[in-house]
């Protein structure tokens, strides 16, 4: 946790209001969503705030669906471990919307500001997923991708933009990505890029007012007594079919290979190195790409001697 004595006039300048600001990263392993909620909690710290940052990795796989926390505070922070209800939720890939698993916009409050990392118009994100709240976006995963080029990791504009919303200042979210990202052991030409990319989606999203009215003290429950039961309950069992191939992990996916079979040769090394099995062989050693379970890892791109893999933003047409 970061804290901070000088917090008593942290929000004179950006006119906030709250005892406990409440953030919630939603995102999938890889793309940085951890970081992006200590940018914003450094941010916040080196304002003047009370910090506290945390994530729950879930798979702790590439493409996994993962959520970090973030509160900000005028005094100490008196709560730990999720958050219910945040003020303002920063989903860092549209597909987990719909979801069920991710649980994406449970807790939600009528006051709720929500950002999506999407290219789409926030009307037409609220029609589509029925939000009421307030919602913002910009394309983070297009940004990144013409200014890295590549778009999996977008931690310094995504901390960007939640500090952005949160009210906290350039100066102070500049010094924490160098910080943070410096601590990752990043050199300093990709550190500078970061610098660029973040103070473009800072200075490029539409900023909303988000204001906590949730108490900044956390309310009593009362303790549960565990009682104990025989090891045979406690014992690990298989009780049913395997059924993991009904967990569609294709979901999971950013970019997707693409395979042009007029450039195939047959050599099956996509087949051989891919390390979730998502490709299968035809009859005649020609390739099938199994994309209910393609994670979309890149590996086969990477080894394919012909090039005909290639990457593919998810929701994008090929044209050939």
């Amino acid at each position: 946790m970061k804290t901070s004595a000088e917090g008593a006039g942290a929000n004179e300048e950006v006119g906030l209001h709250f005892a406990v600001l409440r953030m919630r990263f939603h995102g999938r392993g890889g793309q940085g969503v951890k970081t992006a909620a200590r940018i914003a909690g450094t941010a916040a710290f080196l304002k003047g705030y009370t910090a506290q940052d945390s994530p729950i990795y879930g798979a702790e796989r590439r493409g996994a669906p993962v959520v970090a926390f973030c509160r900000l505070g005028r005094g100490p922070i008196l709560e730990r471990g999720l958050i219910a209800h945040p003020d303002l939720l920063m989903v860092a890939d549209a597909s987990l919307l719909t979801d069920p698993a991710a649980r994406v916009l449970d807790g939600m409050m009528a006051d709720t500001v929500v950002f999506i990392n999407s290219a789409s118009p926030p009307e037409v994100l609220k029609h589509e997923y029925a939000l009421s709240n307030r919602v913002t976006t910009l394309d983070l995963t297009g940004r990144t991708l013409a200014q890295l080029g590549k778009g999996s990791a977008f931690s310094a504009p995504l901390g960007a933009v939640a500090s952005r919303l949160a009210g906290l200042g350039p100066e102070h979210v500049k010094e924490a990505v160098v910080r943070e990202l410096l601590g990752l052991g990043l050199a300093d030409s990709i550190v500078s890029q970061n610098l660029v990319l973040a103070k473009e989606c800072f200075d490029s999203v539409e900023p909303l007012p988000v204001r906590s009215v949730s108490p900044g003290r956390p309310a009593a429950h009362t303790l549960w007594s565990p009682s104990y039961d025989p090891p045979a309950r406690g014992t690990a069992r298989i009780a049913a079919r395997a059924n993991a191939f009904l967990r569609k992990t294709g979901d999971w996916r950013v970019f997707r290979p693409d395979l042009d079979l007029d450039k195939c040769n047959g050599c099956t090394l996509c087949f051989v190195y891919c390390p979730e099995g998502a490709i299968k062989l035809t009859d005649k050693d020609r390739p099938i790409i199994d994309y209910d379970h393609c994670k979309g890892c890149g590996l086969c791109i990477e080894e394919c001697p012909t090039h005909a893999l290639t990457s593919v933003r998810e929701g994008e047409k090929v044209k050939r």
